[in-house]
């Protein structure tokens, strides 16, 4: 009995989930509603900015460097359109891993939202990425990626949240395909998305009774779309870990198959996607859905079928496909 109710509930949920795929969402307008995005100087972030002002939103771009090229760029686009100065895209401050730099963040916006204009919506985007197996790095390196993307995001969270109430807003959290699988060689940014992904379902949960949704977007392998890893990049951080790393380690490892997880990382990123607009149209969907989902996944139709094989499949068939070397 028990298996014919589970068989029935998985079904209707299959049904509904492709009825909701098949079926357009219905748009919020952007009149009197602004969205703060964090990690604006390049990649997602800088995109959807620009996207989400176009659309009519009010948009806070957050900066790690508010006076780099970046940021110059959505000022200057700001300026192009027509906005000036007291338009509707404002240039902000902010390191997330920086308490007085989100603090001030907040006073910014609460000083430059016009009166009628609610906080809509906080995309926690910035981010940032290393590799290397576990005795590779240092302990000081999976405090710097956890600084970012988790603790940043959870900063930005906790300072916004009382914003995003009133309004009954939503906060867009992005994860990654490796938020929900691993993969050998990225633990220390693995472990920081897998733990983004409990904070964020974790605060799901509690925000229901105000109102405010929480959104994951989780996309697949876009690092040669965001230039979070060049080439030298890759081989700046692989020379660093090197010479960082213990003469035991090096003995027992071996630098043949140390240089073999770099040239697995330089694969990585040749192989990834090159265009950003799934991940930008996934990130507006998830600002602008009237009733948004709970995960937003743009990804390719290889990252799908892995997804579903590591998340739903026993573990001994994942580990034969996808981990025997």
């Amino acid at each position: 009995m028990i298996l014919e109710i589970t068989a029935v509930i998985t079904t209707l949920a299959v049904v509904l989930g492709i009825r909701k795929l098949l079926t357009p969402a219905d748009k919020i307008s952007p009149i009197a509603k602004a969205v703060l995005i964090t990690g604006c100087d390049t990649g997602f972030g800088h995109e959807l900015a620009q996207r989400l002002h176009r659309l009519g939103f009010v948009v806070f771009a957050a900066c790690l460097d508010s006076q780099g090229e970046g940021a110059l760029q959505l000022t200057d686009a700001q300026s192009e359109s027509g906005g000036g100065a007291s338009g509707r895209l404002h240039v902000i401050q902010m390191d997330v891993t920086k308490e007085d730099q989100v603090t001030d963040a907040v006073q910014t916006v609460y000083s430059l939202l016009p009166e009628s204009t609610g906080l809509w919506a906080v995309v926690n985007n910035a981010g940032i990425s290393t590799f290397g197996d576990v005795e590779f790095c240092g302990l000081e390196v999976y405090q710097r990626v956890a600084n970012v993307n988790l603790w940043g995001a959870i900063r930005v969270c906790k300072a916004f949240l009382p914003l995003l109430r009133k309004t009954q807003g939503r906060i867009v959290n992005v994860t990654s395909v490796l938020g929900r699988q691993a993969s050998m060689g990225r633990s220390c940014y693995v472990a920081t998305k897998h733990a983004l992904e409990g904070f964020t379902q974790c605060l799901r949960y509690e925000m229901r009774n105000w109102g405010v949704q929480v959104v994951i977007v989780e996309p697949g392998n876009f690092i040669g779309a965001t230039g979070i890893f060049t080439q030298d990049k890759i081989d700046k951080i692989a020379e660093e870990m090197w010479s960082h790393m213990s003469d035991e380690v090096k003995e027992s490892y071996g630098e043949d198959l140390f240089q073999s997880r770099v040239k697995r990382m330089r694969y990585f990123t040749r192989i990834g996607d090159t265009d950003t607009r799934p991940v930008i149209d996934a990130l507006t969907d998830a600002v602008t859905d009237e009733t948004p989902r709970v995960r937003y996944e743009p990804k390719t139709l290889y990252w799908r079928i892995r997804t579903f094989v590591m998340t739903i499949l026993p573990h001994r068939v994942g580990n034969y496909f996808y981990h025997t070397s």
